[in-house]
């Protein structure tokens, strides 16, 4: 209880929230690296989701290239991609480790959003003269949307919450509490960290989640809401 006594006070420190170092600095820093990590892993994982998921070609390489990188451990990667690249261009390679990250999930939010619809729709929507282009972009892509922002979702949560380690080569973010506050054995600081991580965290995931809900097609929305009617027996 002390401890979270210790670290509420490191928190209400108006010392922490002003300077390079300040909570301010380091949530927008933390923030800069997700929307950037996460919007280049969009432009390449999205198109490449959406052409598997509407070609149905390619898929067991996706899905193979995507365990590949989910089984990458980020922070080896991180040291690993700093000694090739050269210490001078860290936030190069902290973005490269990000986006790697992030690309696993947005790949399959991608192309299951697709490979979920219902092959009726698909081919209900040529049968009324629809082309190709035209079922992808006015049939396929709004109703796998919901499932798009699910992994897109799922992608969010895992880099902002990995960024956490480029404070180890000295790039900032929330987590530079953590790292600063280990060998100093500042453990109330520590604890701020994790906080103010987790909290950023709960936030994104919640804006996500209401986006995800936001993103069903109204038609879809409605039918789910409509009760469904007994089924009335035969002897009856």
């Amino acid at each position: 209880m002390n401890l979270l006594v210790d670290a509420w006070l490191w928190l209400t420190d108006p010392a922490q929230w002003s300077g390079q170092f300040g909570i301010p600095t380091l949530l927008l820093q933390q923030l800069g690296y997700t929307a950037a990590a996460v919007g280049i892993a969009a432009a390449i994982a999205v198109p490449t989701g959406w052409a598997i998921g509407h070609t149905g070609r390619g898929r067991e390489l996706a899905v193979a290239l995507s365990g590949a990188a989910r089984a990458l451990p980020s922070f080896g990667l991180l040291i690993l991609l700093i000694l090739v690249l050269g210490v001078t261009r860290r936030p190069e390679a902290a973005l490269i480790t990000f986006v790697l990250l992030a690309i696993p999930s947005l790949l399959a939010g991608a192309y299951t959003g697709i490979e979920a619809i219902d092959r009726a729709t698909i081919d209900a929507a040529r049968a009324v003269g629809m082309t190709r282009w035209q079922v992808l972009w006015r049939v396929e892509i709004p109703l796998g949307l919901p499932l798009l922002i699910g992994g897109l979702r799922t992608a969010t949560l895992q880099v902002v919450a990995t960024v956490t380690i480029a404070a180890y080569v000295n790039l900032g973010g929330l987590g530079w509490p953590i790292i600063q506050g280990i060998p100093l054995r500042r453990f109330d600081q520590v604890l701020a960290g994790a906080i103010l991580v987790a909290a950023l965290a709960l936030v994104l995931d919640a804006a996500l989640a209401l986006a995800q809900r936001a993103s069903r097609p109204r038609g879809v929305r409605v039918l789910s809401r409509r009760p469904r009617r007994p089924l009335v027996s035969a002897a009856a």
